[in-house]
């Protein structure tokens, strides 16, 4: 693909991000972003395509479109290919919320990123580096899991020089066995998701670690101490206790991804909250129309118009038993109470038409 360096976007560790814009107008051409760095120092983004081609397509996975190598000011830089992210990082949606989030965002991106990292385990990786400015954001609704520079196989043991010195990650999110063993397996991102989700609630790291503070204090209360990330007071029982099984010290006790998106946190969302309503509180609610709903039937003769995409789905604890339909249902009906109108309207049910009723005792 002929490409031009557009505007840039951020910059980190590993080099700069930039707009990539193609030189002919495709129409079916996706936006991009190019990670660009000089090639004698692009062992990271090396290592994030070697990953990606390794991982393949996953909804919950930023995607990759390839590389390539460029000469531009005299140096030869290695090319990342990127999808693009309009809406920015969960790190931008926390400031841009004041510092914190409501309980039921927090439920929906910790959902997604809990898919993703179940994909990526599944893969045989560990990505090494979950935080906010990881985690990115479509206008879409879509959250995805990004830069996986320090992503690695489970189990591969690194140089023994390599092992002593290396620290992957951030500090702030980095997992007890990290610290005491230089372990980097799957556990370590299901610590740093619950870093994650303290920050989420608090707009603060989940270690009160202030600029200036001393690293390796730090890595010593993590490691050597008994001591765990505080959990915010504020959030559910449901939520402390999710969070109990992502800040457990022993890695072999610590919950999986999978575990976790079976959790009460992630399966008792506000579809099943909604259901809780009493007649009051649904009697003086407004009544509103939704054109863009589909007419629920309200007669015997009104079905051949009306596609059920779930059948015999019509109480709190089908919800509940149905982890996999409530995070299917969640995300194109955008809220319970938009569904609850769905299904509803001021007219009355016609059961006039009896000639095919059959009386039941």
């Amino acid at each position: 693909m002929e490409w031009v360096r557009g505007d840039k976007i951020g910059c980190g560790s590993f080099g700069t991000v930039n707009f990539a814009v193609p030189k002919k107008a495709f129409s079916k051409c996706p936006v991009m972003a190019v990670k660009s760095c000089e090639t004698v120092d692009s062992v990271s983004l090396k290592n994030e395509k070697e990953v990606f081609d390794q991982l393949g397509f996953c909804p919950q996975i930023i995607r990759c479109f390839g590389d390539d190598y460029t000469i531009e000011n005299g140096e030869k830089l290695y090319n990342l290919f990127l999808e693009y992210a309009n809406k920015g990082s969960l790190a931008d949606q926390v400031k841009k919320n004041g510092g914190n989030l409501i309980e039921s965002d927090v439920r929906r991106y910790v959902r997604s990123i809990l898919k993703g990292l179940r994909f990526v385990h599944a893969k045989g990786f560990a990505h090494c580096d979950i935080k906010l400015q990881n985690i990115l954001l479509f206008g879409n609704g879509d959250i995805k899991i990004a830069d996986f520079g320090l992503a690695k196989r489970n189990g591969r043991e690194e140089g023994e020089e390599h092992r002593r010195m290396e620290i992957r990650g951030t500090p702030v999110n980095i997992a007890p066995e990290s610290v005491n063993e230089n372990e980097y397996d799957s556990p370590v991102d299901i610590w740093a998701l619950g870093c994650a989700v303290v920050e989420m609630f608090t707009g603060k790291p989940a270690w009160n670690f202030k600029p200036g503070t001393n690293v390796a204090a730090l890595l010593i209360k993590i490691g050597v101490s008994d001591e765990v990330p505080a959990i915010p007071a504020e959030l559910s029982e449901e939520g402390r206790d999710f969070l109990g099984k992502c800040f457990v010290k022993d890695p072999n006790y610590r919950w999986t991804a999978e575990m976790l998106l079976d959790h009460p946190f992630m399966t008792g969302n506000e579809e099943t909250i909604v259901m809780n309503l009493n007649e009051e509180e649904a009697a003086t609610s407004p009544n509103c129309s939704f054109e863009e709903f589909t007419e629920s039937p309200r007669c015997p003769f009104d079905f051949p118009d009306w596609v059920s995409t779930q059948s015999s789905v019509s109480s709190q604890s089908n919800f509940q038993e149905n982890s996999n339909f409530v995070s299917s249902f969640s995300s194109y009906i955008s809220s319970p109470l938009d569904r609850i109108r769905q299904v509803s309207c001021e007219q009355a049910p016609n059961w006039s038409i009896s000639g095919i009723w059959i009386t039941a005792r």
